[in-house]
């Protein structure tokens, strides 16, 4: 019997973890993780033998200690204008006080000597204003890839004494006791006087079948659907320089759709992603200058919300991410130049190019891939930042298809993100209300105050 279960060991769990066991150190608290420890993390993929997706049982990219984010490039954005709705749940004051709380947590465990980026400039955002872009406001902790991985094994060294991981262990059923939660996992079963449930985007589906076995209600949340843009690093250097991370809202003049930049990576490395056995792109940086290279990459995003009947919007996703798959075996990455004349982009091609693609992918066509109008609201939005970062639209910008941001559909959860069940409370990514790093480490730090707050 523990004081309470925690499932999944992401941010948002470990920040429970880490402060219920800072304040309470007598308790037993459980952690459950499908995927390994952070040093058993290791993506078979060596872009030797191995060059793409081998779609092992548990994918070590998104599962483990430290979550989908492990392996990120560390951004933690503090603000309410972008990364979930958190402050909708707790306020705004508390939301900002808690994700600069995580700051200072993540700065003591190795990320002290990482930059603080105030991502506002006047003199950029009115640049974007004259030309239709709106630049959104920030503080941005820019750890890395490298500094990020060092701050999740000094987390874990902290916690793994006193806290109990049960890593490799899927949880297959969550039941609600009169005492309580019961924990029915591959290798056993367990039970709890609360349950954390924090498993991330990747557990879309079985939090979904969660909430139905529990009926708990949930509603239809949205999809983002785009490509990851790749350019020389001069290109936005007047940007990245400046703010590093500049997140840039556009709405679109044919559909009127809103399309956003997401998670730039100067000098970063474009990467695979695995997402339910889909392989989609993702971007990785560095703090270390020796991991540099000479291209900055950035998502570019169609946000879709779906009306009644119809509630399946990761699956739609899902779907146009399969397609991908089938036509180029995994991720496809084509010329700007060559999109806008309706050819597919050639090796050779891709090869005479001015822009060095780090990723191995397929070249080929996303006009076959990409819904018409995501792939209109795309160009669109190149042409517009053009004008802010000229050469944006050069024929030899790279574009890789396809980037998928999965919500999960927003559960029914109360001010304490508790949900209908007393004790039973959903945070992070899981819940839909959090998509941002900051924001799911902020809702594991709440809900353990909560709990701490209720035994006082």
């Amino acid at each position: 019997m523990y004081d309470v279960c925690i499932i999944g060991a992401g941010p948002g769990g470990i920040f429970s973890a880490y402060e219920l066991m800072k304040y309470r150190p007598n308790w037993k608290i459980a952690v459950f993780e499908t995927g390994g420890p952070l040093h058993q993390r290791k993506c078979p993929i060596d872009g030797d033998k191995i060059k793409s997706c081998v779609h092992c049982p548990v994918c070590s990219i998104m599962s483990g200690f430290g979550g989908a984010g492990a392996f990120s490039d560390g951004k933690y954005n503090i603000t309410n204008e972008f990364g979930g709705n958190l402050y909708e749940y707790i306020g705004k004051e508390k939301a900002i006080e808690l994700m600069d709380y995580v700051d200072e947590i993540n700065c003591e465990y190795g990320g002290a000597e990482t930059k603080l980026y105030d991502n506002f400039d006047t003199i950029i955002a009115k640049k974007c204003l004259q030309n239709n872009l709106h630049l959104l406001k920030a503080k941005v902790r820019h750890l890395g890839t490298d500094i990020n991985y060092i701050v999740l094994q000094n987390l874990y060294k902290q916690l793994e004494d006193k806290v109990e991981f049960h890593f490799f262990e899927h949880v297959t059923r969550v039941d609600h006791l009169e005492s309580g939660y019961q924990i029915e996992t591959s290798k056993g079963v367990y039970t709890g006087a609360r349950c954390i449930i924090s498993t991330g985007r990747s557990g879309s589906k079985w939090m979904e079948s969660i909430c139905s076995h529990l009926g708990i209600e949930t509603k239809s949340n949205r999809v983002d659907i785009g490509v990851r843009v790749e350019l020389n690093a001069d290109t936005f250097s007047e940007l990245t320089d400046s703010l590093y991370e500049s997140k840039i809202v556009y709405r679109s003049k044919t559909y009127q759709d809103r399309v956003r930049t997401f998670c730039m990576n100067p000098h970063g490395v474009v990467v695979n992603e695995n997402t339910n056995g889909i392989v989609t792109v993702n971007g990785h940086s560095y703090t270390d200058p020796k991991r540099f290279t000479e291209n900055t990459n950035f998502a570019l995003l169609v946000s879709n919300h779906f009306t009644q009947p119809f509630h399946q919007s990761n699956q739609y996703g899902e779907n146009i991410a399969k397609l991908s798959n089938m036509l180029g075996g995994g991720v496809i990455v084509q010329r700007f130049g060559d999109l806008i004349r309706g050819q597919r982009s050639t090796p050779d091609r891709i090869q005479a190019g001015f822009v060095r693609p780090t990723l191995k992918a397929t070249p080929g066509d996303l006009s076959l891939v990409i819904p018409k109008r995501q792939l209109d609201d795309i160009i669109e939005m190149i042409y517009a930042l053009d004008k802010v970062c000229p050469s944006t639209a050069s024929d030899d910008t790279l574009l890789y298809g396809v980037e998928v941001k999965f919500y999960n559909m927003q559960v029914d959860v109360n001010k304490h993100l508790e949900t209908c069940h007393k004790g039973l409370y959903v945070i992070g990514d899981c819940s839909g209300v959090t998509h941002s790093l900051s924001h799911a480490s902020a809702s594991g730090v709440y809900v353990a105050h909560d709990i701490l707050e209720q035994e006082s």
